[in-house]
């Protein structure tokens, strides 16, 4: 297997955050997506032991942001959620869910990102769009 840099960047941001909490790892990167995998465990579980919504969009939230990163290619813009909406499809229990984020939209100070979450089967399980603001880092940002 080729290394991926950019895909070990990634996954190193996320140490101490809500990402690594969530084992959230990005897995695969091309021209205008990415994608990442979280295990389906109680850490993501609601109280009947199924996946919570919060963490598919925390999920779906994540993907598209470290996207959008790969989007800007500098390191005097940061990309910031500014709206994102997710529809639940099937629940599951177990296993791993795998979102892949796909761009819609880009310009200098937006993308928009279409994210599609399935199961060990392929199944959808959520549907999401995200909108990112591109804004210039500040030195109180990360």
């Amino acid at each position: 297997m080729v290394r991926d840099e950019k895909l070990e960047e990634l996954n190193r941001l996320c140490q101490n955050t809500l990402m690594e909490h969530l084992s959230i790892e990005y897995t695969e990167r091309g021209d205008g997506y990415l994608c990442a995998r979280m295990p389906v465990n109680s850490k993501v579980h609601q109280p009947f032991g199924l996946l919570h919504g919060g963490a598919s969009a925390a999920l779906a939230e994540s993907v598209g942001s470290a996207a959008s990163l790969l989007e800007i290619g500098n390191i005097n813009s940061i990309p910031l959620a500014k709206e994102i909406n997710i529809s639940h499809l099937r629940s599951t229990s177990t296993g791993n869910v795998y979102a892949k984020a796909t761009l819609l939209n880009k310009s200098r100070s937006s993308h928009v990102w279409d994210i599609r979450i399935k199961d060990d089967e392929g199944r959808l399980i959520s549907v999401s769009r995200l909108n990112m603001s591109i804004v210039e880092k500040k030195e109180d940002n990360r």
